[in-house]
């Protein structure tokens, strides 16, 4: 089993920075790929960005590519979204996700993931 614990989340204007943590504990093998995904109102959830923990290899949506940034600290299990240039159309729940394996053409998949967050708010204002 695996818990997931995201944190940083705020409310910022338009074109300002915000970086998300996302802690996962319990079993270390279950969470070779982890991601994040976002909900905003009356929208399904989509895949924001994906890190395979061994090698390290990133997915991006082309919504937030070169905007958002992937990363992890293998030693503390945690993995972080830093946001760039944030706009209005960001504002969504954003939710950290794990999973033992995922294919690289499912990595920003929700269905392809058993382990996630709680959610925590991101707003941006214009």
């Amino acid at each position: 089993q695996v818990s997931l614990v995201e944190s940083g989340g705020d409310s910022v204007q338009a074109g300002g920075s915000l970086k998300l943590s996302c802690t996962a504990s319990g079993d270390r093998r279950l969470n070779n790929v982890m991601a994040w995904f976002r909900q905003a109102p009356g929208k399904e959830r989509e895949g924001v960005a994906a890190i395979y923990i061994v090698g390290g290899l990133t997915r991006y949506a082309d919504a937030v590519k070169d905007r958002f940034t992937i990363s992890q600290d293998i030693a503390e299990n945690t993995i972080y979204l830093h946001m760039t240039s944030l706009k209005p159309d960001d504002t969504a729940i954003y939710y950290c996700a794990a999973a033992f394996t995922v294919p690289d053409a499912r990595a920003l998949l929700p269905a392809a993931y058993n382990y996630w967050g709680q959610g925590i708010q991101v707003t941006v204002s214009s």
